[in-house]
């Protein structure tokens, strides 16, 4: 007879809302162990699973992996900081992005009915969030880095260069986790954003009491600051503030850039 009393049948029904029979016959069919009684339950379509949808999960971790010239990184969402630090929620990161690396972003849909059970077993809000994938072609710098928080990652950064080295694609991934910047060059930045950043800092220079004829020349350099804080390429590199990433890279290019943070 498998060992397991009446509270236990009681929160197996409170978790899969199913009938006190059926919670009962599954911990009977799985020897009393409550993860494999709830998956079973699913299975054969006993179980309901909440709708969690509306709960924010805004907690999770970022899994990373770079193996022969891929960079693979998965965000996976949950509720709490207890779940995103537990054993099997940083399994489950760690499984999905090496699927990722190894056959692409598509593969992570193998594993729904999983993310499922452990939405049933742990009653939370918990979903993948961002998949990526890059996939250089041999002479491309590629590399990642990932901040870590109670052993789990929360802000990963991937890089793929073009004519650069693996270092280098480190070094701008470690620099960019810390300084988040919002564009790679100046050409991304949306032309509304800029008309209204200048018109922010016209209205500044002038209630500072600038010189009217001067106000234009005084408005492009302290865009030009602004660029430099939002824009990669131009931000001095955490490492040596004599450089900036453009002189790091040198003849190199950015191909490709995605961060990821818990939260954000």
């Amino acid at each position: 007879m498998a060992d397991f009393s009446a509270k236990d049948v009681q929160r197996l029904r409170q978790i899969s809302g199913a009938g006190m029979m059926d919670a009962k016959k599954a911990l009977v069919e799985n020897d009393g162990d409550f993860d494999e009684a709830a998956k079973w339950l699913r299975e054969r379509g006993l179980a309901k699973v909440q709708s969690r949808s509306d709960r924010e999960n805004s907690e999770g971790l970022v899994a990373v992996l770079v193996d022969r010239g891929v960079a693979a990184a998965v965000e996976l969402k949950c509720e709490t900081d207890f779940v995103a630090k537990s054993d099997r929620f940083i399994a489950m990161g760690e499984e999905l992005v090496a699927l990722v690396a190894a056959d692409g972003v598509d593969a992570v849909a193998a594993r729904a009915s999983e993310l499922e059970d452990m939405q049933i077993t742990l009653k939370e809000n918990i979903e993948l969030g961002r998949v990526v994938r890059f996939d250089g072609d041999g002479e491309d710098g590629i590399e990642a880095y990932v901040h870590l928080q109670n052993g789990r990652g929360v802000n990963a950064v991937l890089v793929r260069l073009g004519g650069g080295s693996a270092e280098q694609a480190r070094d701008i991934a470690m620099h960019a986790a810390f300084t988040r910047p919002k564009y790679i060059r100046r050409d991304e930045v949306p032309a509304d954003l800029i008309e209204a950043e200048r018109d922010t800092l016209l209205t500044l220079s002038r209630n500072e009491g600038k010189p009217e004829q001067a106000l234009e020349k005084i408005v492009d350099g302290r865009m030009n600051g602004w660029f430099k804080e939002h824009t990669l390429l131009e931000q001095k590199w955490v490492k040596d503030d004599k450089q900036t990433i453009q002189s790091l890279l040198g003849d190199a290019d950015i191909v490709e850039f995605c961060q990821i943070e818990i939260g954000s």
